[in-house]
Parts: structure tokens; sequence; C-alpha cells
């Protein structure tokens, strides 16, 4: 099988029907290698200068594998499986020497692949791609709405590292118009703007994310509700609408008011026993304290469609795991949806209001409730 970053699938409109049906994926295949092999001579991090962007500790908080398996990095995947492969084209302004690189996650080191383009702006642009055998090899043929929420998520991370490091508007593209690669994201040298809300994030708070493992009892507040759901909102605008699904004593829907200072509830029912069965089956969601949902993309959307609310719910989640994280919650991305059509479950137009991704809120997780 080629990797993505050769080819997209012939008909990115029927992976994703096919993806959604409840079709069970077969026998896994080999995952290949956990990381690209770049062809280019590894190259040492340089120390930055002052006024130079750090791309040593942009890639640290963002991208870099924090054990010998690889498996744990700053942005989630599913499977834990990271298809993510990200090239960076330097400009001036930067530790590294101007030029073209591909990056080892495991080894934390760039490959020198060749000069920069004509152009090239100061700072640097991470083109993000993927290896699709690696998703695959588990997931099967549900694997490509996958393989870009795990793009999106890659990009937030790279977003938030950059914010921390003091870049105030990193460059973020997410338009699904291109295929190869679906994704980019451009970072100047760091300036002298402040921080917008929300507020700036830390480096200690970038390495410790991490996915809780189930189960995730506990509801959150409303206060830590609503600014989980105001972050998701903000961050995945477009094409996607933001909900929660909260259980007693009054489950429901729940979504951003207009003004954004409150919650509405648009649906009243427990919903989190039927997300347990669209998810894959994972039982443990019916319990989780909360379930932070991203819906859109309706049937017969078309392939720049499918790729932007995929790398937007992506990136809007990764977005929202952090808030969750600042108000004490514990969370866990959802990205495996079947049959997972919201709207017309709740009597509207089938087809229009699919589950795209969801991140499961709690106030405890199973490590905690272990030692209890």
């Amino acid at each position: 099988m080629k990797h993505a970053r050769e080819e997209n699938p012939p008909d990115l409109v029927a992976a994703l029907a096919l993806a959604r049906s409840p079709q069970r994926p077969g026998p896994g295949t080999p995952a290949g290698g956990a990381v690209r092999a770049w062809p280019g001579p590894p190259v040492a991090f340089p120390k930055a200068g002052p006024g130079e962007l750090d791309v040593q500790a942009l890639l640290r908080l963002s991208l870099a594998a924090s054990d010998g398996s690889g498996r744990l990095r700053p942005a989630p995947s599913a499977g834990a499986l990271h298809p993510v492969d990200t090239e960076l084209t330097v400009g001036a302004g930067c530790s590294l020497p101007p030029g073209r690189y591909g990056y080892d996650p495991l080894r934390h080191r760039a490959h020198r692949l060749g000069p920069r383009p004509e152009g090239t702006p100061p700072g640097v642009t991470a083109g993000l791609s993927v290896t699709a055998r690696r998703t695959v090899s588990h997931y099967g043929h549900r694997a490509w709405p996958l393989l870009l929420l795990d793009t999106g998520h890659a990009a937030a991370a790279l977003y938030l590292a950059a914010r921390a490091l003091g870049v105030s508007e990193p460059e973020v593209r997410l338009d699904g118009l291109a295929g190869n690669p679906p994704a980019a994201v451009h970072i100047p040298p760091p300036g002298s703007a402040g921080f917008p809300e929300p507020c700036e994030p830390t480096p200690a708070e970038l390495l410790a994310r991490r996915s809780a493992p189930p189960p995730l009892p506990g509801a959150p507040s409303q206060e830590a509700l609503r600014a989980v759901l105001t972050t998701a909102a903000r961050a995945g605008t477009g094409d996607l609408r933001w909900c929660a699904a909260v259980g007693p004593p009054r489950p429901g829907l729940m979504e951003p008011a207009a003004h954004g200072a409150t919650l509405r509830r648009y649906a009243a029912g427990e919903a989190r026993p039927t997300l347990a069965a669209w998810a894959a089956g994972q039982a443990w969601i019916a319990d989780a304290g909360a379930v932070l949902l991203a819906v859109g993309c309706p049937t017969g959307a078309d392939a720049p469609h499918i790729r932007r609310a995929h790398l937007r719910a992506g990136f809007a989640v990764h977005l929202a795991h952090v808030t969750a994280r600042r108000h004490g919650l514990a969370a866990r991305p959802v990205g495996s949806w079947q049959q997972a059509d919201l709207g017309a479950a709740l009597g509207a137009a089938p087809g229009r209001d699919w589950v795209v991704h969801a991140l499961a809120l709690g106030t405890r997780h199973a490590d905690e409730e272990n030692t209890t």
C-alpha cells in the first residue's frame, strides 16, 4: 500500500461512508516503521540565539516522543499509532539553518533534505502528511477519518507550542483544499505581542497533557463544561456544531448560548449509552461525566469539506483537551464513530449531522479510581 503522502484514497467520500458503516475491520496488517525514514543526514539542533525561534523546543513541546516505544507524545493519536509525518521548511530567524528538513519524533532530530525554496518566509512551516499504513494496520477501512483527525491534533500541538514560546499568531492551514499535505502550520520568529484569551499555555502544561485512561466518571461543573465547549466552538468554527452530552440529574445535550456566557439545553434525554454504541462499542463512554461532540460533515460532502471538517475537529478537540485539564478534568479523545447520525436520532433529516469527533470528560479517571 502506498503512503498517504504519495496518494489520497481514490474516493474520500466513499471512504468516509464505509468508515461510518457498521462493517467491522478485518484482521490486522503490518504497521511498518513507527516513523518515516528520512533520506537526508541527521542534523544537531543548534542553540537558539536572541530573537530566534527555538525549533528544538517547538518540536519537543508538540510532536516528540517521550518514551522508547514512541507511543507517548504530546499529540494524541488513534491507537497510539501516530501516522503523522512532519516536513519542515525553515526560513530566516530560526535556530536551524534555512532549508528543508524531515523530523524524526522518536529520536528528536531533523534530517536535512535540501535547500529552502525561493521566497520562504521567516520562521518555520511544518507540512503535515500521513503514512496511512500505520493506522490502516489496526483500523482497516475506518482509518481515513482517523488519519485526518490525527493531523488536526498535530497541527494544534504545534500551534500551542508556538504560543508557549512567545509566538502570538501562528498561521494554521486547515482549509481542506490540499490533499498533500492536508495541513500546514507556519510559525514566525517570536515577537513581543501579548496573548489573547485563552491564556498562554506553559511548556510544563503542554508536556503533561495525556489522554486519560477510561473510565472517566464524575460530571464536570457547569463552569468547566462551558469553558471546554467555548474553546472547541471558537477553534472549530465553520462546518461543525459543538455540543456536550450530559447525564443526571437532567440528562441531555448542551451547547453554548448565543452570547457564550452560559450553556443552553437543546435536547433532553440520556444520549451517552447511544454514543457508546456508536463509538465502536466503547461501553465506558456511557458512564463518562460528559461527552463533547463535534457534529457535521453531511453525507455526500465533497473531499475538501471532509478534509476541512475532520482537520478542524481534531484541532479544536486538542485545544479543548488542554482547557479541560486546566479545569481539573480528565479527558480522552474519541475518534472512531459508526452510524453516528445524531441529527436523525433527534428527529431531524438524516445524513446532515454526523458525529465527527468527541472528547470524553470526567472528574476522575481509572488511575485514581484504582487507588480509592
